[in-house]
C-alpha cells in the first residue's frame, strides 16, 4: 500500500517512533546522513536566524537550537510536530506545522538546512528557488541527499513515494537560482550540498 508522506510520518509517531529518543545504536547509525560533517557544514554561531525544512520531531534541532539567535523548525506531519515541541521545549524555538512550500514566511534566514527531506519535494526547482528567497544574502543553505536512490521504499506494512535527488541536478538548480559557491561532499549514507546566496 502507498500512501502519502504526512499519513506515513503520522503513523511512525502513532507506531511510537522519536529519533530524539533513539538508542546511541541508532543515533550513530543516523549520523551515517547528518553527523559531524553536515553540523560543521552549517556554520552555527549565536547571531544566525535558522530553519529547518523537515525538522521531524527535533532530531536535529536539539543539536542546533541552542547555537543559533534563532531557530524555526518546519513539518508537514502534525503528529511529529507535537512531539518536536515536547522535545524542544527548553529551548526557545519556532514550530510550525505546514508544507515549506504553501507556507508564507514573514521573515528570512541566514540558513536553512535540510536533511533526508528533499526526497519528498517532487518539484526542486521551485523548493530551491523559495529557500533563495527565504535566505538573507551571503545566507547558507546545507542539504543531506540520501544516496538510495529507490522512489519507492519498503517500510514493511507501507511503501511511501519519494521522489529521488540527483546532487548533480541538484547543483544545477542551485546554480540557476542564483546561488554561488556551490560545494559536494560525500559521507557514507549521503551526499551534502552547500550554497551560499549572492
Amino acid at each position: 500500500m502507498i500512501v502519502d508522506v504526512i499519513d506515513h510520518y503520522d503513523r511512525l509517531i502513532d507506531e511510537g517512533q522519536d529519533p530524539v529518543n533513539d538508542s546511541l545504536e541508532l543515533q550513530a547509525y543516523m549520523n551515517k546522513w547528518d553527523g559531524e560533517t553536515f553540523i560543521k557544514l552549517l556554520e552555527l554561531d549565536k547571531s544566525k536566524k535558522v530553519l529547518e525544512i523537515g525538522c521531524g520531531t527535533g532530531r536535529l534541532a536539539v543539536r542546533v537550537a541552542s547555537h543559533v539567535h534563532s531557530f524555526y523548525g518546519i513539518d508537514a506531519s502534525p503528529k511529529t510536530i507535537e512531539i518536536a515541541k515536547s522535545n524542544l521545549y527548553e529551548f526557545h524555538v519556532e514550530l510550525i506545522c505546514d508544507d515549506f512550500l504553501a507556507y508564507q514566511f514573514a521573515e528570512q534566514f541566514d540558513l536553512i538546512y535540510s536533511s533526508l527531506t528533499f526526497m519528498h519535494i517532487q518539484n526542486k526547482r521551485s523548493a530551491i528557488e523559495k529557500v533563495y528567497n527565504c535566505l538573507t544574502k551571503n545566507g547558507i543553505c546545507v542539504l543531506s541527499l540520501d544516496k538510495n536512490q529507490n522512489s519507492i521504499p519498503d517500510y514493511g506494512t507501507r511503501q511511501v513515494r519519494i521522489y529521488p535527488d540527483d546532487p548533480e541536478e541538484i547543483m544545477s538548480i542551485f546554480l540557476k537560482c542564483g546561488f554561488c559557491e556551490i560545494e559536494k561532499y560525500e559521507i557514507d549514507h549521503a551526499y551534502l550540498i552547500k550554497a551560499k546566496r549572492k
